[in-house]
C-alpha cells in the first residue's frame, strides 16, 4: 500500500520536477546560444547540499580559470589549518642594554610577523594609532635615546616579492601588491594627478602618499572624456622605477589612483622613526634590513592582528588579493618556519586530498587567483563548499546579495542569506561559487564558471544572476 502511494506521488509530481529542471536548462541554453558565449568554456555544477545529490552538471570536471574564487580555497584552508582565532604577531624589542640615563646602547629591533592588516584601511579602528602606540611602548621601556640602529627582521618570509606567474599589467597596481613580512597600509600608495580640460593632454603628478624614498615615476597619463580611472602603473617589484600609462578624467584639480608599494618596509621604518621623534626618542644609527638572533632580543611589545576570521571576512567580501597571499605563505610559516608560496600550495593540496578531494582537479599558482595559470573544476569548488558548509567563520565571510563583491545582485531577489557566494573576475573570466537557498527551503551548493567569453562582464553578471534566480524559484 505504501509503495503504491509513493508511486502515485511520483506519478503526480514527477513531471513538475522534470519541468523545473528543464526550466533551468532552457534558461542556460538561451544564454549559451548568444553569440558572445558560443565559443566560451563553461562549467557548472549544482548539488543539493544536504543529500549531495547532483541537480545539474555541465562540464563539472572541466578545469577552468577561477580568478578570485581561488580565494575560497585559500581561506578555507587557512581556517581549517591555522584556526579561525589565529593572529599574526609583530614584535618590538631591542638588543644591548639600557643605561641609567635611558640610553639604549644597542639596536631597536622590529621583527616582522607578516600581519596583512597592519595599518590597513579595512581595520582603521584596530590600527588607527599603531605607530604612536609602538613609540609609547618604547618610551615605557625606559628608552629615550637609541645609540644604535633600527633593525627590521623580515626573515619570516622568503625573498619572493610576488608570484612568478602574475602579469606585467597587474603587478604595479594596488591589487597586485605582494605579501611581505612588513606589509603595512595594504602595501599601497596613492598618486594624485591634476588633469587639464583639453582631452588628450598630458597630466601632472602633484602628490604621492606615503612618500617612498628613491621612487622614480615617469608619467605618461593623458586626460580623457572617460570618467573612469584607466591609468595603469608598470614596474618591477625589484626596483623603484614606475611608469604610469593610460588616461584619467579631464579637468580635474585632483584625481587619485592607487599603486602597489613593493617595499613597504621603507615606509614603515620612516613612519616609525617619525613617531619615535614625536615622543622625543632619537635613533643615531641607520635603518637595516637583516635577520637578528631572536635569543638576544629583549621584547618590549607584541602587536597582534585581528583574528583570522575577521581578516577572512574582509578578504572574501572585498576580494583582497594581498590578504590571500599572506594566508598562503603563513601556512608554510607554521609548518616549516618560513613563508614560501610553493610550500603553502603543497599544504593546501595535501589537506584537501586527505579530505577526499581530487588533486587532479586543481592547478594552484597563488592564493588570490590573480595568476592566469590557476585552474580549478566546478566539482572541486562544490566539494570544498560542501565540506565547509558547517564552518561558521567561513560561511560568514561570504557576501550576501547586495554586499561586497555581490553588490550588483538584487537583495529583493535574494533576501537575507538566501545567496552567499564569492565572485571571481578577470579579463574574459567570470565565476561564482557559493550557497543558494531555494524558495522551498532546499539548500544548494553551486559553482558557475565562464571563461573566454567575448561579451561584457556586466551583461554576463546579470545573466548569471537570472540563472540563480531560476534555480531559487524552481526547487
Amino acid at each position: 500500500m505504501i509503495a503504491r502511494f509513493l508511486f502515485v506521488l511520483l506519478f503526480a509530481f514527477g513531471p513538475l520536477l522534470i519541468s523545473a529542471q528543464q526550466s533551468f536548462e532552457k534558461s542556460l541554453q538561451d544564454v549559451l546560444n548568444k553569440p558572445e558565449y558560443q565559443n566560451a568554456s563553461v562549467g557548472i555544477l549544482v548539488n543539493d547540499l544536504e543529500s549531495g545529490k547532483e541537480l545539474f552538471d555541465l562540464n563539472a570536471e572541466k578545469l577552468l580559470i577561477p580568478a578570485s574564487t581561488m580565494k575560497l580555497i585559500t581561506t578555507a584552508s587557512a581556517i581549517r589549518i591555522l584556526g579561525d582565532d589565529y593572529r599574526f604577531e609583530t614584535n618590538i624589542g631591542y638588543t644591548g642594554k639600557v643605561n641609567r640615563n635611558k640610553v639604549l646602547k644597542g639596536d631597536l629591533v622590529l621583527t616582522g610577523g607578516a600581519d596583512p592588516a597592519l595599518g590597513s584601511e579595512y581595520f582603521q579602528n584596530h590600527y588607527f594609532h599603531f605607530l604612536q602606540n609602538w613609540a609609547q611602548q618604547v618610551k615605557n621601556a625606559g628608552i629615550e635615546k637609541i645609540e644604535g640602529n633600527l633593525v627590521l627582521d623580515a626573515s619570516i618570509y622568503d625573498s619572493e616579492k610576488i608570484p612568478a606567474t602574475w602579469i606585467w599589467e597587474d603587478m604595479g597596481n594596488y591589487y597586485g601588491a605582494g605579501a611581505s613580512a612588513f606589509t603595512v597600509y595594504d602595501n599601497m600608495f596613492r598618486i594624485t594627478f591634476r588633469s587639464p580640460a583639453t582631452v588628450g593632454s598630458p597630466t601632472k603628478i602633484i602628490a604621492t602618499y606615503p612618500k617612498i624614498d628613491g621612487m622614480t615615476i615617469k608619467n605618461e597619463v593623458l586626460s580623457a572624456n572617460d570618467k573612469r580611472d584607466n591609468a595603469y602603473v608598470f614596474g618591477s617589484p625589484l626596483d623603484k622605477t614606475r611608469v604610469i600609462r593610460g588616461t584619467i578624467p579631464a579637468n580635474r584639480r585632483a584625481f587619485t589612483i592607487r599603486a602597489a608599494m613593493q617595499h613597504p618596509e621603507v615606509a614603515l621604518a620612516a613612519d616609525l622613526q617619525q613617531a619615535l621623534l614625536e615622543k622625543g626618542i632619537f635613533i643615531s644609527g641607520e635603518v637595516l634590513l637583516e635577520s637578528v638572533d631572536q635569543k638576544k632580543v629583549q621584547n618590549i611589545f607584541i602587536q597582534e592582528s585581528p583574528t583570522l576570521a575577521e581578516i577572512t571576512k574582509v578578504l572574501n567580501y572585498e576580494s583582497v588579493n594581498l590578504f590571500a597571499e599572506h594566508f598562503l605563505k603563513q601556512l608554510a610559516v607554521e609548518k616549516y618556519g618560513i613563508g614560501n608560496r610553493e610550500k603553502g600550495i603543497e599544504l593546501v593540496k595535501k589537506y584537501w586530498q586527505d579530505k577526499g578531494l581530487s588533486a587532479d582537479a586543481i592547478f594552484m599558482e597563488d592564493g588570490s587567483g590573480l595568476s592566469h595559470f590557476n585552474a580549478v573544476s566546478p566539482a572541486f569548488f562544490v566539494d570544498l563548499m560542501t565540506n565547509m558548509a558547517n564552518d561558521k567563520a567561513f560561511v560568514a565571510s561570504l557576501p550576501e546579495a547586495g554586499e561586497g563583491t555581490l553588490y550588483s545582485f538584487s537583495k529583493a531577489n535574494f533576501p537575507g542569506r538566501t545567496l552567499q557566494a564569492k565572485s571571481g573576475s578577470m579579463t574574459r573570466v567570470r565565476c561564482y561559487s557559493g550557497y543558494l537557498q531555494a524558495d522551498s527551503g532546499k539548500q544548494m551548493v553551486f559553482s558557475i564558471m565562464f571563461n573566454h567569453f567575448s561579451g561584457s562582464h556586466y551583461n554576463l553578471t546579470k545573466e548569471i544572476e537570472d540563472l540563480l534566480l531560476v534555480l531559487k524559484k524552481q526547487n
